[in-house]
């Protein structure tokens, strides 16, 4: 499994698409440990990239503060389950919570 988070300043940024990277946090599910986590700086934003961009790099999940439905509907479509309204926080951290069901989401952040 292979978890996207898009990050500022080593944190979750709160919109996903105004991100300076994503962290990739390959996790082995069966423990459930992480077992990688590197950054990778996406390609200039546009509208649909993301989505196709982040499934081929592998992502299954996505980890953000906030996301407009029409993203959330690309990233459906790529075969990646969205996860909205996490709090900000280091990539690590927010992946440890998620693999032990205790990630706490509130409103999913962004109003479009």
């Amino acid at each position: 499994m292979r978890i996207a988070i898009p990050i500022l300043n080593g944190e979750l940024c709160m919109h996903f698409g105004h991100c300076e990277q994503f962290a990739l946090v390959d996790v082995d599910p069966a423990q459930p440990v992480i077992t990688k986590l590197n950054h990778v700086t996406p390609p200039p934003h546009a509208p649909g990239l993301l989505p196709r961009w982040l499934h081929e790099l592998g992502a299954t999940v996505i980890i953000a503060g906030g996301m407009g439905g029409r993203a959330q509907a690309l990233f459906a479509e790529n075969g990646i389950t969205v996860i909205t309204g996490a709090p900000i926080d280091e990539p690590a951290a927010l992946v440890s919570a998620y693999l032990a069901n205790t990630l706490v989401t509130g409103d999913n952040t962004c109003d479009h």
